[in-house]
């Protein structure tokens, strides 16, 4: 790889992770190293790129523009290095942003085979249940969960899984098992990220649709941790059948009113970089698409 190229490698990477120290880290570099070379191609450009603080480094105006401009270069080369090879093998650093959860029970379980195949790839996974900026945090996948706003990225269906409603026998023991949804306004409800600020749930059965009002003592921000409150006893929570699958097949939770639907949660892979998209950007997702159907069969 030519000094001209890694040199436009690293600027990129300063730039998205905006710090020396961290670009330094992923491309095996020193902070001052990264400084000097970044401050020698401003030197040959005639501008400065960057504005630095005690805690970060920031574009300036025409650091954005050289961004801009450099970005789908690097990814055409990329690519034409990933042709010619011939062989299929992915090199260069991947970075997926996903929601923890998903990350834990799908994500890490299929990349076994994934990295196995790609020795010289590196992949970092960026696990939130935020929402991510692909751009300020330099993701080249990210997962989302449910209906896609209008993006300039393009997205890639990884599949859907329908949403249950689950509880601990414990907690059914204790509190009874609801034969119909307006039986949950008497149960103690767990809200997560993707019930937090609704105000209720709605149930379909032969085209019949009963909504209710949900109230909730318990509301966690963490999918995961949803999960965890209702194996622990805490009441009936409603979540997706991938965020349960293992625990519903341990028998530590029970799936509630098993006849009547609340919908399904379309899962999506967003790629950035439009017709620029890194080979293993799209690697990955092919990977996960067909692990899921493997493994779950949605």
């Amino acid at each position: 790889m030519s000094d001209s190229f890694s040199t436009l490698r690293l600027f990129a990477r300063v730039a998205r992770t905006g710090s020396f120290t961290a670009a330094g880290k992923e491309t095996g570099k020193s902070q001052p190293s990264v400084s000097r070379i970044i401050s020698n191609l401003e030197k040959e450009l005639g501008v400065q790129l960057f504005v630095r603080s005690t805690h970060a480094v920031r574009l300036t105006e025409a650091g954005e523009e050289y961004l801009t401009r450099i970005e789908p270069i690097l990814s055409d080369i990329e690519e034409a290095n990933h042709f010619v090879r011939g062989t299929g093998e992915l090199r260069g650093r991947l970075r997926v942003g996903a929601p923890a959860s998903f990350a834990q029970r799908e994500i890490i379980p299929a990349l076994p085979p994934f990295l196995a195949q790609h020795p010289k790839l590196k992949v970092d996974l960026v696990l939130t249940d935020s929402m991510q900026d692909l751009i300020d945090e330099a993701i080249d996948v990210a997962i989302r969960f449910g209906p896609l706003g209008d993006s300039t990225m393009v997205a890639r269906k990884l599949g859907s899984t329908p949403r249950v409603v689950v509880a601990s026998p414990s907690y059914l023991t204790k509190a009874g098992t609801p034969k119909q949804p307006a039986d949950l306004v008497n149960h103690n409800v767990i809200l997560g990220p993707s019930s937090i600020g609704k105000t209720g749930w709605s149930f379909e059965k032969d085209g019949k649709i009963q909504s209710i009002r949900v109230e909730s003592q318990l509301m966690i921000s963490v999918n995961e941790s949803t999960t965890t409150a209702a194996v622990a006893g805490l009441g009936v929570v409603s979540t997706s059948y991938w965020s349960c699958r293992n625990e519903l097949e341990e028998g530590t939770l029970v799936q509630l009113l098993p006849d009547w639907t609340i919908g399904e949660v379309e899962v999506n892979a967003l790629l950035a970089g439009g017709r620029h998209t890194k080979p293993s950007a799209r690697a990955f997702t092919k990977h996960m698409r067909e692990a899921l159907i493997r493994r779950t069969g949605f």
